[in-house]
């Protein structure tokens, strides 16, 4: 259904194998063509029970019905819509990939007590554009669910504790204007009610570390079509010229063979004739010229994919050390610029201006973590005309210094102040979490750096991370 299906299945099953959250694909009769390991976790049904049937609804709901996927192969949004996804809340069409879709539902029946998970699905296309297939990803968001019940209840008891805290303060302080002896109580009062604030302050920023990785793997998920995109485009040319290299073979073995059967009549002319014209007619000069670019071009293809999957790897591993160790910044933020290449390429032009810098002592993954963020926002900043983002590397002293200016929509003055605040967003409902930025301060200030902004509306943003070369010891 995608071509030469036993030349690309290397290649697709990679991806599926290698990607972290549970992830299938289904062709234009809704059969499974692929069925990840990830699947295999989450729903206890191996590739071999789920591959060439049309049972991708058995693990997801209880009875027959289309998934995400169906929809998209299917093409009737609008009935399928209203008879099966009837709440905006449970599906809606993807902000970032044309004919797809995302949505969440809790399935009550996996695990002990019922799972959240979070669906994504876009369309498979041909050379022509025409759907032939989709991959849907799903993952796993129960603990993120949970974290952010935990965070908001959290949030309540602080905000609780707080006003019962001003409340014995000026308790207090009547108190103490009326008897001076009992300072000592009240003071030792306000030292306990400190000691249970500074315990919350510990359980919020635990609950904030815990959402790091559902955030980054949210990242991920919103890529994930965009990658598949950025993989069949090389995949594409390297099975087209690898076709065109069969026909160029089979004309040379076809000149061979004239070769061979006049060879007893070399001294005839007439002969003579014939090989010539058959040389002039398949353009034998021509062909030799072109095997050769057609294989470079073809191993260029294949670089380009190995790299864009080995990116991607090293970004989002989870096993990535979480030691304090010296990096090359331009490195990490060449292969994050990789990642995120499908999320900028269409919107702006990409412009570096790196400087002379060393190694500094950092966490790479989550530097990476920011540079990604800050690139994602700047991209979401241009909103109609191409823009430009521009990407600049420096150093002051035992310092460096990384920006990202974009020419966006700019922030208003407003929520210049409010922009590293967890949960605040300026997006549409359902386009941000409201937590990018928040992570990225976090990240930041855990590196002993700090993170700017300067911004005008109409004429865009520029965030600024600065960062020590060398981390004291605690």
């Amino acid at each position: 259904m995608y071509g030469d299906t036993k030349k690309r299945e290397p290649a697709i099953s990679e991806f599926f194998d290698g990607c972290p959250a549970p992830a299938f694909a289904i062709d234009a009769d809704h059969v499974i063509t692929h069925w990840n390991k990830a699947c295999e976790y989450l729903f206890g049904l191996s590739a071999a029970e789920m591959v060439g049937t049309t049972d991708q609804w058995r693990p997801i709901y209880r009875y027959q019905r289309p998934v995400l996927a169906d929809l998209i192969v299917a093409g009737d949004f609008q009935n399928i819509q209203s008879k099966y996804y009837k709440g905006a809340e449970t599906f809606r069409a993807s902000p970032l990939i044309p004919n797809a879709f995302e949505g969440e539902d809790f399935l009550a029946h996996l695990g002990d007590s019922g799972r959240w998970i979070y669906f994504s699905a876009a369309p498979l296309r041909d050379e022509d554009g025409a759907i032939v297939g989709a991959i849907e990803v799903m993952r796993d968001i129960s603990d993120q669910k949970l974290a952010e019940s935990d965070l908001h209840k959290i949030r309540e008891d602080l905000e609780m504790l707080a006003a019962e805290r001003t409340a014995q303060l000026a308790d207090a302080n009547k108190q103490l204007e009326e008897d001076i002896r009992q300072r000592a109580i009240v003071e030792a009062e306000l030292t306990r009610r400190n000691a249970e604030l500074t315990g919350l302050n510990e359980k919020l920023s635990m609950a904030q570390q815990q959402l790091l990785q559902s955030e980054k793997l949210a990242s991920i998920g919103q890529l994930a079509a965009g990658l598949a995109h950025e993989i069949n485009n090389p995949i594409g040319y390297i099975f087209s010229n690898f076709g065109t290299l069969e026909t160029y073979i089979a004309n040379l073995l076809q000149m061979l063979a004239v070769y061979e059967a006049i060879e007893p009549e070399l001294a005839a002319s007439d002969a003579l004739g014939n090989i010539g014209k058959m040389r002039e007619q398949i353009e034998l000069d021509f062909l030799k010229e072109d095997i050769h670019s057609l294989m470079s071009e073809s191993k260029e293809g294949i670089l380009r994919v190995r790299k864009i999957v080995q990116d991607l790897k090293d970004f989002s591993r989870v096993d990535a050390s979480q030691e304090w160790q010296w990096s090359n910044l331009h490195d990490g933020i060449d292969s994050t610029l990789n990642i995120v290449n499908n999320e900028v390429k269409y919107k702006a032009d990409l412009v570096k201006e790196y400087g002379n810098i060393p190694d500094i002592e950092c966490l790479p993954s989550q530097i990476n973590q920011v540079i990604l963020n800050l690139v994602v926002n700047a991209a979401h900043a241009i909103q109609s005309e191409r823009g430009k983002i521009t990407i600049r590397t420096g150093r002051e002293e035992e310092l460096v210094w990384i920006e990202v200016a974009d020419s966006g929509s700019g922030i208003a003055k407003e929520n210049l102040t409010r922009i590293f605040d967890p949960f605040f967003t300026t997006k549409p409902v359902g386009q941000g979490t409201g937590l990018g930025l928040s992570l990225s301060y976090g990240i930041i200030q855990k590196h002993r750096g700090e993170i700017r902004v300067d911004s005008q509306i109409g004429k865009g943003t520029t965030f600024r991370v600065v960062l020590p070369i060398r981390q004291e010891a605690s």
